[in-house]
């Protein structure tokens, strides 16, 4: 728990992960190509990244209806 929050949601992602016993081809192709897709996104300037802070805040906005 003294970890920064980050740094945390990182360790809980790699866990998550690690309790995959089977990934399945079709479903691991499709994650690269999104994550191409997004990835030209950011570099073409088309969306822009906000800091997690921010993107926390409007998550919690939202949330409250």
């Amino acid at each position: 728990m003294a970890l920064p929050s980050e740094a945390r949601a990182a360790l809980a992602g790699a866990l998550l992960d690690s309790l995959d016993e089977a990934v399945e081809a079709s479903v691991e192709a499709e994650w690269d190509r999104e994550i191409a897709r997004r990835i030209e996104e950011l570099d073409s300037g088309e969306v822009k990244p906000i800091p997690w802070a921010e993107a926390r805040q409007q998550i919690a906005l939202l949330c409250r209806g």
